[in-house]
């Protein structure tokens, strides 16, 4: 079994080393802080509270503690948000991180949709899907699901995270010593499911094929084995060679595991991702997706051969042992993607919006990394320089992107990450490039030279 570092980037800190920090802290809170004494002895056995405050200030000495900005959406004026300040006061801003990326989640069929079912059904499904809570709405969108990516079943997740940690570990029971191949950029959520899952695996190198052959050959030519991969890594916005995996889980006697998370909705005549565009969907094995980002709803699924389908629901834990989606989300889930499917032009006008941004801040020598997909990422290097622009990008000109930090990118790779849509105008294309000018310059934040 081999490992990469990136295997590792979402591990925060070692148990060691809080239990350690948490020691040395021993005795410095409140009195009101928790003591577990000894019945005997009255000494203090374990200070629980310095161990979590430790973790916490581990993260902010490194610059990358998490602030959370409280957003109130209003339907129908996306990208445009109500912030709710510390103080209590109110910001109108523009809202240029958000998953949702083509605005769904404000579509008035996926609203009409939601509201109906709510009146209709209620508000929650009554139970897990073997208990009651397979809803007609539930049924309905698999089978949508399903003729999307053009397999012969689909099932729902409460998440996509769930549907990736389900769905990988489930496979590690059902095929008997399977060998599992990751990309070494894959998501926490496929890098929890493969760990969980207990079975040998190696990490391949990001996108590189030679790599992931090397490790194929290695393999017994008996073992079942599964390359799992995603179609667009959203940290870096570059797309993997669907063709050339797929070749190789051929050559090889590989099952093709696709995370189309960042493409579905965005790619494809129908939507249906990069393997629609690229005229592979009949030869990936199984697809996993959300309902949370293009589609604008929430929850997650996979789609693949109908047996493949019927053995995960019997097997998966994070299927059976939990509620299913309210009968709502379901309903509005449905909407979004019979609309999808038919509106090719709103994936057009998504594309030249993200070329459209690229090119502007190209035009100041802003650095964005080489994406090839709607993903625009701007390189600081720096966890306080990339807060820092951030918050002030936040404060004093209404725009909201988040900073991007370790764990979710390596560390001296921070960055921001701006996902355009079909509705941020140019003016407000304007206003983000000046902005981000005067602060790149404020900020001593290293530029691209300006083609001539």
């Amino acid at each position: 079994m081999t490992r990469s570092r990136n295997e590792n980037r979402y591990q925060l800190v070692g148990c060691d080393d809080l239990t350690a920090a948490a020691a040395g802290l021993n005795g410095s809170l409140g009195a009101d802080s928790p003591e577990h004494l000894s019945a005997d002895s009255g000494s203090i056995l374990f200070d629980y509270r310095a161990a979590f405050e430790t973790a916490v200030e581990q993260v902010k000495g490194e610059g990358r503690y998490r602030v959370f900005a409280d957003l109130r959406r209003v339907r129908g004026r996306f990208p445009r948000a109500v912030r709710r300040r510390e103080d209590g006061s109110e910001q109108d801003v523009v809202v240029w991180c958000s998953n949702d990326y083509l605005g769904m989640g404000q579509h008035p069929d996926v609203i009409a949709a939601m509201q109906a079912e709510i009146e209709a059904a209620g508000a929650g499904a009554g139970g897990t899907r073997n208990i009651s809570g397979t809803t007609r709405s539930a049924v309905d969108l698999e089978a949508e699901l399903a003729d999307w990516h053009g397999k012969q079943a689909a099932l729902l997740f409460t998440s996509g995270y769930v549907g990736n940690e389900a769905t990988l570990s489930t496979l590690q029971r059902i095929l008997p010593g399977l060998i599992i191949f990751s990309d070494s950029l894959n998501h926490a959520s496929m890098i929890a499911g493969i760990r969980n899952g207990g079975c040998e695996r190696h990490i391949f190198a990001h996108n590189d094929l030679e790599h992931l052959e090397n490790l194929l050959r290695a393999a017994p030519a008996h073992a079942p084995k599964l390359i799992a991969f995603e179609s667009v890594y959203s940290m870096d916005g570059d797309i993997s060679d669907l063709a050339g995996t797929i070749a190789l889980a051929k050559k090889y006697g590989a099952l093709t595991y696709l995370d189309e998370v960042h493409a579905v909705g965005l790619y494809g005549a129908r939507g249906a991702g990069i393997a629609e565009r690229d005229g592979l969907l009949d030869q990936i094995d199984i697809i996993e997706c959300t309902l949370g980002k293009a589609i604008g709803v929430m929850g997650g699924y996979i789609a693949a051969d109908a047996m493949i389908i019927d053995a995960v629901r019997s097997w998966a834990s994070g299927f059976i042992f939990t509620t299913s989606l309210p009968p709502a989300l379901t309903a509005g889930a449905l909407a979004s993607v019979r609309w999808l499917k038919a509106h090719p032009e709103v994936r057009e006008a998504h594309q030249e919006r993200a070329a459209a941004l690229k090119a502007r801040f190209a035009a100041v020598g802003i650095p964005v990394l080489p994406s090839v997909s709607h993903i625009v990422p701007v390189h600081v290097g720096d966890p306080v320089h990339c807060k820092l622009i951030s918050d002030l990008l936040l404060e004093q000109h209404g725009i909201y992107v988040q900073p991007i930090n370790y764990p979710t990118v390596p560390k001296g790779t921070e960055r921001l990450r701006f996902t355009p849509s079909p509705d941020h105008d140019d003016g407000m294309m304007d206003e983000l490039v000046t902005a981000m000018d005067k602060l790149w310059t404020r900020c001593n934040v290293a530029r691209r030279p300006v083609a001539a």
